[in-house]
């Protein structure tokens, strides 16, 4: 069976994102030698924008198209999603929709905080990606982008898991629920680190957690009377988020195909 690999971000155009992707994809070809592995991304801005500087990219749709124009029998998706939100819902839609077109055999890891057991590992992770300077005393603000969908509570169950372990570590969302505005009355008199909870850094953290302006929440910490440090470093980049990713492309990996139609 010829088999490969297709990895589904939402993209970067960042030299520090692209950086990002490319160090997970060295993770992904050490741990699955001999597998081709293909990038898709879910932003159609992003394409776009790639597109206009002559910078290739595909979707899902056009991924896995092409690698079954190219023969091959089996593809395992992973998508590099915090949560299964709306955004891992259209990846499992375009997988679907390719497969039925098709006949292409695939299967669709799961996002970082599938279930109970990931958020715990996801919790030892954060904690071992906490900035080595920062002192016990002190806060940190994760910063999630957060959904308008029932499992954005998996950023709750993060929260929690971590407050457990690190009472000074807070777990927020641009979207939904754990809004800075329930962190901010619980923060110290000690400066706050402030660190994305996303895949890679792009907008979101350059402009939306660690940007100029007044609504950013480096802006709003600062203003709340906090010295506010920005650590712009994504998930992709620590070592325990990427085995839990990892780990799910695994189980796509080794998971039983279909029967085969009878004749």
């Amino acid at each position: 069976m010829k088999r490969a690999i297709l990895l589904a971000a939402f993209g970067a155009s960042s030299m520090v994102g692209q950086n990002a992707l490319k160090g997970f994809d060295a993770r992904v070809r050490a741990r699955f030698p001999k597998i081709p592995v293909r990038w898709a991304y879910t932003s159609l801005l992003l394409r776009e924008r790639l597109a206009q500087a002559r910078q290739k990219s595909d979707s899902v749709l056009k991924a896995l198209r092409r690698l079954h124009l190219e023969n091959f029998d089996f593809v395992a998706v992973q998508p590099l999603q915090i949560i299964p939100g709306r955004e891992h819902a259209e990846v499992c839609e375009a997988v679907s929709s390719v497969c039925a077109e098709t006949g292409l055999s695939c299967r669709t890891g799961a996002p970082l905080l599938a279930g109970p057991a990931d958020v715990e590992a996801a919790a030892r992770a954060l904690l071992a990606h906490l900035p080595p300077e920062r002192a016990p005393h002190e806060d940190v603000v994760f910063m999630g982008h957060g959904a308008r969908h029932a499992a954005v509570a998996r950023y709750a169950d993060l929260g929690q898991a971590v407050a457990v372990r690190d009472a000074r570590v807070h777990i927020g969302a641009m979207n939904g629920a754990l809004s800075l505005d329930q962190i901010l009355p619980r923060l110290g008199s000690g400066r706050v680190w402030l660190m994305p909870l996303l895949s890679v850094i792009g907008r979101h953290a350059l402009e939306d957690m660690a940007g100029d302006a007044p609504d950013s929440w480096r802006s709003r910490i600062t203003a709340s009377g906090h010295q506010c440090v920005p650590v712009l470093k994504g998930t992709a980049e620590c070592a325990g988020f990427a085995e839990i990713w990892l780990d799910h492309l695994a189980e796509a990996m080794d998971a039983p195909l279909p029967p085969e139609p009878a004749a």
